[in-house]
């Protein structure tokens, strides 16, 4: 006779393969996401300024390893405990359909990666990316589709916390080791949060720089002053650095010629070898530069009076 499934079984075992899902799904971003940076693919290694959308998803996937992964060692744990103390209950219902859907999610999970990866390598991924990635995708799927056919399998016996201790130390150790390297990509949240910081910057200077166009094509001449830039009407105000508070700099070199000036926390090279958003360009769409060094940086800004003519009198422009 078939065991009764009860309401902990159903909760303890959902739980249990809900986590492991995402601990999967997780480990296999952050190993994409390692191997992007190993192999940086120059197709994809245009400089460009803001955030890194690489960077988004490791983080996501390391923080949802720390947390969720250590849930799933502790639910399989008591799972095992519970299934030795009470061998019928190898049996549930609830146990069987989710072992076995997780083994149909499983192989689907690795058809459908490895559609997509040949893919993109038929598409021009770089062959060493190809295979590491189709190999994250078949080691992790692989060890999940493994363990679980033998726990259908498997009879508990009393070496079975023996062999559970040793299942449980190698995977722990592959995403300890997965977490390592990951936290190596990403680095530290400090340098996040500076990146940040200077990002808000370049946004920053480019709001002025434009704010300064407009000023010379409306008057025929520079704002003397950051402060004439100050318009209650189109609600333009003076920006400030977001760590400090300061005014930006700004400085008319002639009657033609000017500089925006701020102080960054870190110097533009040290993002050059991540992958960038190609929606979201370092370089603007008009070809100005923001590339910088660390502590305070100078833009010299020259304006080509044939793209950016004064208006005539009366003459309103959309926009301004």
């Amino acid at each position: 006779m078939q065991p009764k499934t009860t309401a902990k079984d159903f909760f303890f075992y959902l739980a249990g393969f809900a986590t492991l899902y995402v601990s999967a799904i997780s480990l296999i971003s952050l190993l994409f996401a390692v191997v992007n940076k190993a192999f940086p693919d120059s197709l994809n290694n245009y400089y460009y300024y803001g955030s890194d959308p690489y960077s988004g998803g490791l983080r996501l996937a390391i923080a949802s390893l720390i947390i969720v992964f250590p849930l799933y060692l502790i639910i399989a744990t008591h799972l095992n405990k519970y299934l030795r103390a009470n061998p019928e209950k190898k049996d549930v219902a609830v146990r069987k359909w989710l072992t076995y859907l997780t083994l149909f999610v499983t192989c689907v999970a690795v058809a459908v990666d490895l559609i997509v990866l040949v893919n993109t390598f038929l598409g021009g991924e770089i062959t060493v990316r190809f295979v590491l990635k189709v190999l994250a995708v078949i080691l992790v799927a692989g060890a999940v589709f493994w363990y679980y056919l033998y726990d259908l399998k498997k009879s508990f016996a009393p070496d079975m916390p023996a062999r559970s201790k040793l299942l449980v130390s190698i995977a722990s150790g592959a995403v300890l080791l997965s977490l390592v390297l990951g936290f190596a990509l990403l680095g530290s949240p400090m340098k996040a949060r500076a990146e940040r910081f200077d990002e808000r910057r370049i946004n920053d200077l480019s709001s002025m720089q434009w704010q300064i166009i407009n000023y010379w094509q409306q008057k025929g001449t520079l704002p003397a002053s950051i402060d004439d830039l100050v318009d209650p009407i189109s609600g333009y105000s003076i920006p400030r650095d977001p760590e400090t508070g300061e005014v930006y700099g700004y400085k008319a070199l002639s009657d033609l010629s000017f500089q925006v000036c701020a102080d960054f926390s870190l110097a533009s090279q040290d993002r050059e070898s991540q992958p960038r958003d190609v929606t979201r360009s370092y370089m603007m769409p008009d070809g100005e530069n923001w590339k910088h060094g660390a502590g305070e940086h100078c833009f010299d800004r020259d304006i080509d009076q044939d793209l950016y003519p004064v208006r005539e009198k009366g003459v309103t422009v959309r926009g301004y």
